[in-house]
């Protein structure tokens, strides 16, 4: 699904990303963990093309994004408030959506049952303004619009943060389900290792740019691996 080859991006004299040579597989579920700086995010934007790399490429399923829009049809993000519309209502934001990719209102509001329970009765029928939404309701927004779409290619960024315990869990589960039914492939980050380990197929480890551990997620041993690395960092720190 994702090919990644000589990615490189500085800010100054700081490295954000050095992937050499990188694949994300048709249906994984990725989770990429690391501390503060460890070039989650950066790597997200450049996939997406919102950010432009010193060097290397990225491919999603053979299409280069900095060179066509025909990825645009099989993607789905949400990386921050920044996606969301915050001077409409959240049906509004969705209608404007589905609009924009020629999805029927009626196909919009069958898609968005399926979210109900995730909404919570928070986010839609509420009459508010996405700026005026806790911010647990702008991260259901922004997830539930990227979900909404039924991409092939789901990319999260911090998709729990927020998000009180319930609400965490039932995303868990949600983004299980989408994997194994749509035979989706799905990139998350998160600083919640629980959450990452107990939902990912595969998790990746960064530092400083760096990918430190690829590790097929099949039981403790995973877990252990990443406890012990943030064990050991937070000792040296």
């Amino acid at each position: 699904m994702i090919e990644i080859s000589n990615l490189q991006k500085h800010f100054g004299t700081t490295t954000a990303c050095d992937i050499d040579s990188f694949t994300v597989n048709d249906g994984d579920l990725l989770g990429l963990v690391g501390n503060n700086g460890a070039g989650k995010t950066t790597l997200f934007r450049m996939i997406l093309d919102l950010l432009k790399p010193d060097e290397g490429r990225v491919l999603i399923a053979g299409i280069d994004p900095s060179q066509s829009e025909e990825w645009k049809y099989t993607t789905a993000a949400y990386i921050d408030d920044s996606f969301l519309i915050d001077y409409l209502t959240p049906e509004e934001y969705f209608a404007f959506l589905a609009k924009v990719g020629s999805m029927p209102q009626k196909e919009m509001e069958e898609r968005l049952k399926a979210f109900e329970h995730f909404a919570g009765g928070e986010v839609l029928g509420q009459k508010k303004l996405i700026r005026n939404l806790s911010a647990g309701n702008k991260q259901k927004v922004g997830i539930m619009a990227a979900m909404m779409r039924q991409p092939q290619l789901l990319i999260l960024d911090e998709p729990f943060n927020f998000l009180d315990p319930t609400s965490q869990n039932i995303l868990k589960h949600m983004l299980t389900d989408y994997r194994q039914q749509q035979g989706a492939t799905i990139l998350l980050s998160s600083h919640n290792l629980q959450h990452t380990i107990d939902i990912s197929t595969r998790i990746v480890l960064l530092e400083k740019g760096h990918i430190l551990r690829d590790i097929e997620n099949n039981g403790e041993e995973a877990r252990q691996e990443l406890v012990d690395y943030f064990e050991d960092h937070a000792e040296n720190a």
